[in-house]
């Protein structure tokens, strides 16, 4: 099969979680057979104005990538140019990734008469509650006009929860499916001796949802105890320099690494023992009106590297990590509880190790990449073998 994927705004190869999933995703339809063309941004900016006529077009791994550097809330000034590569590559079938100004494969795929599948990885409309949506009322709805537009115009909705999709879309088009990690990249590290430190790890965007804050606090809360412990801190965002200045007061027990490329990541994993995942749904109006709808690389990746993880007692978070078997669970937002949850595993290394073994068996069974794609595979296979039927 031919597919043409559409990923605007979004950098491939790059750093962020959506540059992450869309390579994933081309890599591992890729590996099945398929033959991928991703439109995405290089991250570099380098296209200018000449993204609005053609897009630059290398030769990645098994697939190929068009590069479009226009800025996201312009995704849709690439129509033209998109609707110019789908008629020249005639894909089977074109899915392209949500975004409000976007659009620009799933309006091509109309015009070619080719099935659809649309991404959906946030809330579609914006809570009342967000500027957003507030100024786009105020307005009269254009941008829920856009995107309702969208989720009519595909055959399939694929998304981690249903409640991202307004209630106006017929809930048969969608698609419940989780991210993933790509197991295969990730190994268990060998055991350490136990006279080191206890390593934990954090891993993503340090924004006030993902916790990264607490993450400090909790540390210091058992270093004040007299525990023994390191914590890495990777990634980097908004909340950075307050996280800095916390762990200032410990300075030999956290270390910083900024943003790291996604290929380095494996290798940080496995020298850690514990990954912590505190999400906190109280910043984020979207998650509040929705449910917890992420399904988050940190948790899968910490699996994946044999981690026992320790997460905020969420669901679907509390049915991806049960408490005991592939880590630990805590109140969500309550820093002592996160504390108490990290030292249960600090005190019990073996219970800790069988977790994390638990958690990676888990992970490859019903969260890899590879088993995404292979339910994508389905859902473009069935909308394939429809085509001749409507026609």
């Amino acid at each position: 099969m031919k597919i043409l994927y559409v990923a605007c705004g979004i950098p491939v190869p790059g750093t962020l979680g959506g540059s992450t999933h869309t390579l994933e995703v081309a890599r591992g339809l890729a590996s099945r057979g398929h033959i991928l063309h991703v439109v995405a941004a290089s991250g570099s900016g380098r296209g200018g104005i000449s993204a609005l006529f053609r897009p630059e077009t290398v030769p990645f791994e098994q697939f190929t990538l068009h590069w479009i550097d226009l800025p996201k809330a312009l995704s849709f000034a690439a129509d033209r140019v998109i609707a110019r590569l789908a008629a020249a590559i005639r894909p089977d079938l074109i899915m392209e990734r949500y975004y409000n100004f976007a659009g620009g494969g799933l309006r091509a795929a109309r015009r070619l008469g080719v099935p659809t599948v649309l991404e959906v990885n946030a809330l579609v409309i914006d809570p009342p509650t967000v500027p957003k949506r507030r100024i786009d009322d105020a307005l009269g709805g254009p941008m829920r006009r856009l995107a309702l537009a969208q989720c009519q115009a595909a055959d399939r909705i694929v998304t981690p929860l249903h409640t991202t999709i307004p209630a106006e879309i017929d809930r048969a088009r969608i698609i419940e499916l989780p991210w993933g990690a790509a197991v295969e990249r990730f190994s268990p590290r060998a055991d350490r001796p136990a006279n080191l430190i206890p390593q934990l790890v954090f891993l993503g965007s340090f924004r006030a949802w993902h916790g990264v804050l607490d993450v400090v606090r909790a540390c210091g809360i058992l270093l004040d105890a007299g525990r023994s412990l390191h914590c890495r801190l990777i990634g980097d965002g908004p909340e950075r320099a307050a996280a800095e200045q916390l762990a200032a007061r410990w300075p030999q027990h956290f270390t910083f690494t900024g943003a790291v490329a996604y290929e380095h990541v494996p290798a940080l994993l496995a020298s850690a023992d514990i990954g912590v995942a505190p999400f906190n749904t109280a910043p984020h109006p979207a998650l509040r009106a929705a449910g917890f709808f992420w399904s988050p690389l940190k948790v899968y990746e910490y699996m994946a590297a044999g981690l026992p993880v320790v997460t905020a007692d969420l669901a679907p978070l509390n049915r991806v990590i049960r408490d005991g078997h592939e880590g630990v669970l805590f109140r969500e937002g309550d820093v002592a509880s996160l504390a108490h949850a990290i030292n249960r595993l600090l005190d019990d290394p073996t219970g800790a190790a069988a977790m994390g073994r638990n958690g990676r068996a888990r992970v490859a069974e019903h969260f890899s990449w590879a088993r995404h794609c292979e339910e994508l595979e389905r859902i473009m296979h069935g909308l394939c073998a429809a085509i001749p039927e409507a026609t």
